[in-house]
């Protein structure tokens, strides 16, 4: 694989100091974005090329673009975190490099270097770590690295032509207000994914799904859709953006990756914190039944939900075709608390990071 450099082609005029920190002050979550985007090129016969760190701008695109038609297209998401000296590190963003590979393979695009990923990221934040909010709270610098077809032709194939884009955003908390408990609506007529489909690619085209459930799921007054597997109609998946946990007192459970569940970063680095912290944390099957049976049982004692964008969020109550019950008293649980502040605290370099999973940029 090639591996192209970046050159460097500032703006001469970024947005001006005083209206960067309007913005920072309550920048929400993807509504506003830096200066600057990092741009690839990859062609068939050449590889990765025109490495280049740009002004953020409109990106032209011909009607007859692959990606406007058969939606080859991925995505990534990872946040930057202003850490107490001053310095800017970037969480696991080998990970989300891993990921972005799989996602391409599975698409049929071409698979961008690891080291290519992290630096484009770097580069992107290095030259915009402005944009990244003061140490503390929970604001940070959301990236979103992605890749489209860019071959001009309506051929069903795989392009021959890539654009790889990083733009980043400052974020606020994905759920304003705080912690508080979501309430979910399990869906028991659409379907998220399916077994051998790309339900474990980070791809918009999963989420151009996901749509109208989450409209279905707002009908019947729920924050999310929780979604069942495809074949049996009762094994709990994921959320729409997010994975699951459920916490069995000191037991941490998430749900086993079937191929048809996307591997989030956030899910696997909680089972190692849950472990550090004390806890067993594993991975099985939750049906939609014992869900409800063991909340009303009382072994089933907090239910969560996690990824990037939103870290931690604790669930409250969940609604299914004529079922609905209460998970806890409506407050987060002390073991989604917990981990939560560790996770967070790892991330904001204020607890030792024992995995070395925070990419320093200086």
């Amino acid at each position: 694989m090639t591996t192209p450099t970046i050159e460097l082609k500032p703006s001469a005029h970024p947005l001006p100091a005083a209206e960067r920190e309007a913005i920072l002050a309550d920048p929400g979550f993807g509504r506003h974005f830096t200066d600057h985007m990092v741009t690839i090129k990859w062609t068939e016969g050449r590889g990765w090329h025109d490495g280049q760190l740009v002004p953020y701008a409109p990106i032209p695109l011909d009607p007859a673009t692959n990606v406007l038609h058969y939606a080859q297209e991925i995505f990534e998401g990872l946040k930057a975190y202003r850490q107490p000296d001053g310095s800017v590190a970037t969480f696991r963003p080998d990970q989300n490099a891993l990921r972005f590979q799989r996602s391409a393979h599975r698409l049929a695009m071409p698979e961008l270097p690891v080291e290519t990923f992290v630096e484009a990221c770097d580069a992107l934040v290095r030259q915009d770590r402005d944009w990244v909010p003061a140490h503390g709270g929970e604001q940070s610098l959301y990236l979103r690295p992605f890749m489209i077809g860019t071959e001009v032709g309506l051929g069903v194939k795989p392009a021959n032509e890539y654009l790889f884009i990083v733009i980043a955003s400052p974020a606020g908390a994905y759920f304003p207000g705080g912690v508080k408990p979501v309430s979910i609506w399990a869906s028991q007529d659409r379907v998220r994914a399916v077994p051998g489909g790309m339900g474990d690619a980070k791809t918009g085209g999963n989420y151009a799904a996901s749509l109208l459930a989450q409209a279905e799921a707002a009908a019947q007054g729920c924050d999310q859709v929780c979604y069942l597997d495809a074949v049996e109609h009762k094994w709990v998946e994921e959320l729409g953006g997010m994975n699951l946990y459920f916490v069995y007192g000191d037991r941490i459970v998430t749900p086993t990756l079937t191929g048809s569940i996307l591997e989030g970063v956030t899910r696997d680095s909680l089972l190692a914190v849950a472990r550090d912290l004390g806890y067993t944390s594993e991975e099985a099957r939750v049906s939609i039944d014992q869900w409800r049976e063991d909340t009303e049982s009382g072994a089933l004692t907090e239910v969560f939900a996690c990824g990037t964008a939103a870290v931690i969020t604790p669930v409250g109550t969940v609604k299914t075709d004529g079922a609905q019950w209460a998970q806890g008293d409506g407050t987060p649980g002390p073991v989604t608390l917990r981990l939560r502040e560790a996770l967070l605290g790892i991330q904001r370099g204020v607890t030792e990071d024992k995995h070395g999973w925070m990419h320093r940029l200086g």
